[in-house]
Parts: C-alpha cells; structure tokens; sequence
C-alpha cells in the first residue's frame, strides 16, 4: 500500500545519494522535540513480525538511545524533490542492542552490522559522542562480521503513513492507518 509508492520514490531517485536521508524526530528526557538526519537502510525483510519497520542504524552512546527508552515515539519526515512527495512516518522505534535477547533481531542486527563500509562501521569504534573532540587516527577497524558493543539496529515501526504529493492543484494527500491486527487502511483526505 503505502511501502509501494514509497519504493517507487526511492526507485525514482536512487541516482541522488540524499534521497536515503530522512529526518527523525523524538522527545528528549526534558520534553523537548530533537530531529536529526539519519540513513534509510531499507526494511526489515524476511519477518512477519515486523516487516513493514523501517531500519536504521545507532550508536548506543548516543543521546536518542536514552530518548527511546523513556519515549519510544518517533517520526520520520522524508521528501522526495524529483517526485515533489513526502512521507510523514509515525510509530514506535525499536532498539536492537547487543542485549537484545531476541533471535531474530539481533540476527537483523549482525547483518545490519555486516553491510555497512568500513567507514561506516569505524564510526561506531570513535570516542564518546558529544564529549571534546580527540585524535582519531589511531583508531582500529573493527571486525566486519560481528557488530561492536555500540552498535545498534533501530527500527520503526510504523502505525501511521501521511503521503502528500505536491504537485497539481489542488495537490494529493493519504493517510494510511494501521489496526491492532496489523492491516493497513488507505484514505484519500484533503492536502
């Protein structure tokens, strides 16, 4: 439903690196709202449990670890120039650290790990985030195959969709809904 006009955008744009960037925002621990700009690394395949979560990839040390734990809300905002189209992502953010204790999430996690670069995954051997700046160089390369203590596989799970296309007037908009049973509604509503 939604993830097909999704895959079309990301389709339509693979040749624009930026379009695998989205922005996420949570709560921090005094209610304020925090957004960053994150890497899309596709879906969580393979899973009825959660195959419609979106994956990302985190530092445990990093402040949205303890935002998740104290508020698992989240959303993902991501616009799309080409196809002048944005998706609006509501849902609960899943954090799949090396405590996780379930199989086929830390499964997701060992593979996340394995299909970075090694300049993404020498990323996670760095100094504390947000503490003074230190010398990097001397910093080894982690072991490719199995993820480091800080590595973290964040997924979202996704209840609501808003999809708006800004082209035409008047311009196009959807919600999509998810129930408790996990099926999906589509609904045509004003821009």
């Amino acid at each position: 439903m939604w993830r097909s006009h999704l895959a079309r955008s990301l389709h339509q744009h693979r040749n624009q690196p930026e379009s695998r960037f989205l922005q996420l925002a949570t709560i921090d621990l005094d209610q304020r709202p925090r957004n960053r700009t994150l890497v899309f690394r596709g879906f969580l395949e393979n899973s009825d449990r959660f195959k419609d979560c979106l994956k990302i990839v985190t530092d445990y040390r990093s402040q949205k670890v303890a935002q998740i734990a104290n508020n698992p809300w989240a959303e993902v905002n991501w616009y799309f120039t080409k196809t002048r189209s944005q998706f609006r992502i509501f849902g609960k953010l899943i954090l799949i650290d090396q405590e996780c204790p379930d199989l086929e999430l830390q499964s997701a996690r060992k593979l996340a790990w394995q299909s970075l670069s090694e300049p993404a995954r020498i990323q996670f051997a760095w100094a504390h985030p947000r503490e003074p700046r230190v010398d990097f160089s001397e910093v080894t390369p982690p072991d490719p195959h199995e993820p480091i203590s800080s590595f973290c596989l964040l997924l979202l799970e996704p209840i609501e969709v808003d999809r708006l296309e800004l082209r035409g007037t008047p311009q196009n908009r959807w919600l999509y809904l998810q129930d408790r049973q996990g099926n999906w509604t589509e609904q045509e509503v004003n821009p």
